[in-house]
């Protein structure tokens, strides 16, 4: 958020906004590992998670008592922040233990784009939304640019948890596609990212910036084949998680 601050909206962030994304951030966290205590794979954060859900459940009323104080901090926009929270639990629905949910899992193909959109709405639209700022193009190619990162992102992660998606009955695209597919996927969300990243050169945005924009990208496309194989959490929660906010650290860092 700091980096669209920073990058489109030109002013500082706007408080209320930031502590509505980090109470929403632990409530919907909280609320989706809480149900989620089972893996077809050994899960050292599944096994934490087993001994230790009533963190979720305290973590999950802490997050909704502060996304709610937020909330009405910010409810001239309440349309657009109640929009994040649908498209949230979109993701989580399918595991809630009841028959009108479970029903989801057959058609829940958009469950990557379900979490990579909110991530980038969450990140990018709400900022933009909240401040005014008009949709010029290159407003548009800049939320592209995140959006398509995280998905390329996420979609290792589904990688990773298609033998849970599918013990499951969770139908998503990374379920549905063959291993060559999901390779096509990936590599057509990593050019998306990379064309709408280098466009905005054409509209002002420094060289420098630019390439803290693609290190990500790039860094996610060479750790994509060992990711395909790997089960480590400290690989999936520290560093490709890292990845989302490692342009915005270098620009903190550099000074832009």
């Amino acid at each position: 958020m700091y980096q669209t601050y920073t990058l489109v909206i030109n002013q500082p962030p706007d408080s209320n906004l930031l502590y509505f994304v980090f109470f929403a951030t632990l409530s919907s966290y909280s609320f989706h590992w809480y149900l989620t205590s089972h893996s077809e794979v050994a899960s050292v954060r599944i096994e934490w998670t087993n001994k230790h859900r009533y963190i979720h459940v305290i973590l999950f009323f802490i997050g909704i008592t502060g996304t709610s104080f937020y909330f009405f901090a910010l409810i001239q926009h309440w349309f657009w922040l109640a929009l994040s929270a649908v498209i949230t639990f979109l993701y989580s629905a399918p595991k809630i233990p009841q028959k009108h949910f479970r029903a989801l899992r057959k058609v829940a193909v958009g469950k990557t784009i379900f979490l990579s959109f909110v991530w980038m709405y969450a990140t990018t639209i709400l900022p933009v939304v909240i401040s005014g700022k008009s949709w010029q193009p290159p407003v548009i190619l800049f939320v592209l640019s995140r959006f398509f990162l995280v998905y390329a992102i996420c979609i290792l992660f589904d990688f990773r948890d298609r033998k849970d998606d599918k013990a499951a009955g969770i139908r998503s695209m990374i379920t549905w596609f063959s291993e060559k597919g999901i390779d096509t996927l990936f590599s057509l969300s990593l050019i998306v990212f990379a064309v709408a990243s280098l466009l905005l050169l054409r509209y002002g945005y420094s060289v420098k910036a630019v390439c803290f924009l693609l290190i990500p990208g790039i860094l996610t496309g060479l750790f994509y084949k060992s990711g395909k194989r790997s089960l480590d959490d400290l690989f999936f929660y520290f560093l490709l998680d890292g990845l989302m906010m490692l342009s915005a650290l270098l620009m903190i860092i550099f000074g832009i």
